[in-house]
C-alpha cells in the first residue's frame, strides 16, 4: 500500500513545501503555522504516556493545569516553560520525559537514576534528536562533593580511514555520504553510557526495568505529534522514501508525513527497549539487534562490525574545571570541545565588567563576539581526540593567555588576532536535560544523534534511528580531527555544572546545537552572574553566534542600535528570527537563595521543566 501511495506522498510533500516553507530550523513562533488546520486529537485518550486530561486538550500538549505546549494557532507557547520544587526538579526537552524523570524520583530514585529514565524517554518522543542509536556526555555533581564525566560519545568503526570518502579535487566530500547512510555512522554508545551510570552512581533504590519502564510505554501506546517533531519528520520526507526502514517506522500507512496532533507509536522500539531492560547493554550490543545493526548499516555502505559494538567501552573522565567571576564551572572535557571553550570564552569576558556595559550594548556584544571569535580559531587549529593527538588544554583554558587575548580586543574595530600559542601555557593546565535535587546532586547530560534523524537509517524491525556522527570528523587527513578507526570526532557538547564559590550548588545547565552549544552555555552562565537572570529569563534572553570565520547571527529582540554599532565595527551580521532553534534549547535548574529549585526550559523547541 505505502508503494502505491508513494507518488502521492511526493507530491503532497512537494505542495506542503510550497505552502509552508517548513525546515528545521524555524522559530518558536511560526514553525507550527504549516500545521495549524491540521486536525486535532479525537480524544484525551489518544495522548500518551499520561493520563486522560493530563496531557492532552485538543491537539495540544499540557500539564494538565493550564499550560499548553502550543496554542489553538498553532505556535509554541513562550510562557510556562519553568518549574520550581522543594524536593526535585527535572528539566528536558520534552514533557513526557521530564515527566518520567520525576517518576522514578518520586519512586525513590536519585538524580542519575532520574536521568537515566529521561534519556531512555527522549529517544522514544525526540528521535530526531536522540535516541539508542546515538551517544553522548554526562556530567555528575554529588552531593558528596564528588565530579565525574561519563563519555558515551560515539566512535569510528575500525575500519574507517580519511579515504572511505570519496573527495574532490579541493578536498571536499563529494555529495552527502559524510552526512546521510551507512558511512555516516558510529558505533553508538547511549545504551552502555546509561547502563554504566546506572549501576555506578545509581541510588540502588529503583531498578533497570523501573528506569526504562516508562520509554516502553511511550512507545507501546505513543505520543503527540509536536510541531517541532512534525516538522523535522516533513524536512526527512524524502530519507524516509529513500530509506524504507526509516519511512517504514515514521510515515503513516498511506505512506505520508503523520501530522501535529497525531499520535504517535513505535512498537518495534518498544520491543528494542523491553530487551535491553530484560538483558541489559548486552542485549543491544550483542546478539539479534546488534547483527541488525550492523546488517542495515553496511547495506547501505557502512564499515560495521559485530567486534565494533561488542569492543564499544564508556570513558570515565575528570571533567574540565575553570573559574568566572569566583563561580566553579565544571564542563566537558575532549573529546568535547565544549567544556574548554565555554570556560575559555568566560575567562576573556572576566577581563571586562561585563555587567556595567549592560545586556545588550555594543560594547558588550563586541567583546563577546570576539571572545568567540579567539575561542573558535583554536578549536579549529588544536582541538581532537586526545588519544590520537596531542592538545594543549591546559593553555587554552589559561587565565594568563585569556588575560593576553583580551588585550587585543580593539573597542573601535572587529579585529583579526595574533596568535597566541596556548603551548607556551600547557603547563598552567544534540539535546541537553538537567536534573537536580535538594540535597545537591545534579546530573547534566547531552546526548544525540547528530543530524536530524542522524543518518537516516533505522535497523530494520528495531525502530530506532542511528547517528550520523562521523560527519563531525574532518575530511582533512592533515586536520587534528582527521577520521581514524576507533576515534571520537570532535563535539561541541558543553554539559556543565556551575559551583557557588563555598563550593554549594548554583546551577545545572546546558544545549543542543552544535556549535553553537559553546557560545550558548557561555552567554546563559553570563547572563546569571553578570545580570542576575532568573534561570527562565536567562533561557528566553535573546542570543547570537559568531566563530572565527562567519558572519555574528543574531535573534532579532537583541537591540538594534547596538547590531548596527556591530556592523559599523567591521562585521557582517546575519539576522534571524525572534525566537529561532537553531540557537540551542537549554534545559536548566538553579538553586535559589532559599533553596527552592528553580527549573527552566527553552522555548525555542518543546522543553519543559517539572519539579516537586
Amino acid at each position: 500500500m505505502r508503494k502505491s501511495k508513494k507518488l502521492i506522498a511526493l507530491s503532497m510533500a512537494a505542495l506542503m513545501a510550497v505552502m509552508t516553507g517548513c525546515s528545521g530550523g524555524q522559530t518558536a513562533s511560526t514553525q507550527a503555522e504549516s500545521a495549524a488546520e491540521t486536525k486535532p486529537a479525537e480524544s484525551a485518550a489518544e495522548m500518551t504516556g499520561t493520563e486522560e486530561g493530563e496531557a492532552s486538550a485538543g491537539n495540544r500538549v499540557t500539564d494538565g493545569e493550564g499550560w499548553y505546549l502550543w496554542d489553538e494557532n498553532g505556535n509554541l507557547t513562550l510562557e510556562g516553560r519553568g518549574a520550581e520544587g522543594k524536593t526535585a526538579v527535572v528539566s528536558s526537552g520534552k514533557y513526557e520525559a521530564s515527566k518520567a524523570g520525576l517518576e522514578v524520583l518520586k519512586a525513590g530514585g536519585n538524580a542519575v537514576d532520574a536521568a537515566v529514565a529521561v534519556s531512555f524517554a527522549l529517544g522514544v518522543t525526540e528521535p530526531n534528536s536522540s535516541g539508542i542509536g546515538g551517544g553522548g556526555f554526562m556530567t555528575i555533581h554529588s552531593a558528596d562533593g564528588e565530579d565525574v564525566f561519563v563519555n558515551f560519545r560515539e566512535k569510528a568503526p575500525a575500519a574507517a580511514t580519511p579515504d572511505m570518502w570519496q573527495v574532490d579535487a579541493e578536498g571536499n566530500v563529494i555529495g552527502n555520504q559524510k552526512s546521510i547512510g551507512g558511512k555516516s555512522v558510529g558505533i553508538p554508545g547511549n545504551v552502555k553510557g546509561m547502563e554504566y551510570a546506572f549501576e555506578k552512581y545509581g541510588s540502588g533504590n529503583v531498578t533497570w526495568a523501573d528506569v526504562i519502564a516508562p520509554s516502553i510505554k511511550l512507545a507501546e501506546e505513543g505520543y503527540i505529534v509536536t510541531p517541532t517533531l512534525y516538522n523535522d519528520m516533513f524536512g526527512s520526507y524524502d530519507a524516509m522514501v529513500n530509506y524504507p526502514e526509516f519511512g517504514n517506522v515514521y510515515l503513516n500507512e498511506d505512506g505520508l508525513n503523520y501530522q501535529v496532533g497525531d499520535t504517535f507509536k513505535n512498537p518495534n522500539l518498544a520491543k528494542t527497549l523491553k530487551a535491553i531492560s530484560e538483558g541489559g547493554a548486552e542485549a543491544f550490543y550483542t546478539g539479534a539487534i546488534a547483527q541488525k545493526m550492523v546488517d542495515t548499516v553496511n547495506k547501505y555502505g557502512g564499515l560495521f562490525t559485530m567486534q565494533d559494538l561488542a569492543d564499544y567501552e564508556v570513558k570515565v573522565m575528570e571533567p574540565v574545571t575553570g573559574t568566572y567571576r569566583g563561580y566553579k564551572i565544571i564542563s566537558s572535557p575532549l573529546p568535547s570541545s565544549g567544556g574548554t571553550h565555554v570556560i575559555e570564552a568566560l575567562n576573556i569576558m572576566e577581563n571586562f565588567d561585563i555587567a556595567a556595559m549592560g545586556f545588550d550594548s555594543p560594547e558588550k556584544l563586541h567583546v563577546m563576539t570576539e571572545a568567540f571569535k579567539m575561542c573558535f580559531h583554536d578549536r579549529e587549529e588544536f582541538m581532537g581526540d586526545p588519544d590520537y593527538v596531542d592538545v594543549p588544554v591546559n593553555g587554552i583554558l589559561s587565565k594568563k593567555r585569556a588575560k593576553e587575548l583580551a588585550a587585543q580586543i580593539d573597542p573601535a574595530v572587529a579585529s583579526k588576532y595574533e596568535q597566541i600559542s596556548p603551548w607556551q601555557y600547557e603547563h598552567e593546565d544534540t539535546t541537553h536535560f538537567s536534573v537536580a535535587d535538594a540535597e545537591g546532586n545534579m546530573v547534566s547530560v547531552t546526548q544525540t544523534v547528530n543530524g536530524l534523524f542522524g543518518a537516516k537509517i533505522i535497523p530494520d524491525g528495531y525502530g530506532f534511528v542511528l547517528n550520523n556522527e562521523m560527519d563531525d570528523f574532518s575530511a582533512n587527513p592533515e586536520s587534528p580531527n582527521a577520521i581514524a578507526g576507533g576515534k571520537v570526532p570532535l563535539s561541541s557538547m558543553s554539559p556543565t555544572i556551575v559551583l557557588k564559590e563555598d563550593g554549594s550548588p548554583f546551577m545545572v545547565l546546558g544545549s543542543p546545537g552544535a556549535t553553537k552549544i559553546i557560545t550558548t552555555v557561555a552567554q546563559i552562565i553570563s547572563n546569571v552572574v553578570d545580570f542576575d537572570m532568573t534561570m527562565q529569563e536567562a533561557i528566553d534572553a535573546p542570543r547570537l553566534y559568531n566563530n572565527a570565520t562567519s558572519a555574528i547571527q543574531y535573534e532579532t529582540r537583541l537591540n538594534a542600535d547596538s547590531i548596527k554599532k556591530l556592523e559599523e565595527l567591521g562585521n557582517t551580521v546575519e539576522p534571524n528570527e525572534e525566537f529561532n532553534r537553531t540557537f540551542g534549547s537549554v534545559n536548566a535548574v538553579m538553586y535559589g537563595e532559599d533553596g527552592t529549585l528553580l527549573g527552566g526550559a527553552d522555548p525555542r523547541r518543546d522543553g519543559k521543566a517539572l519539579g516537586y
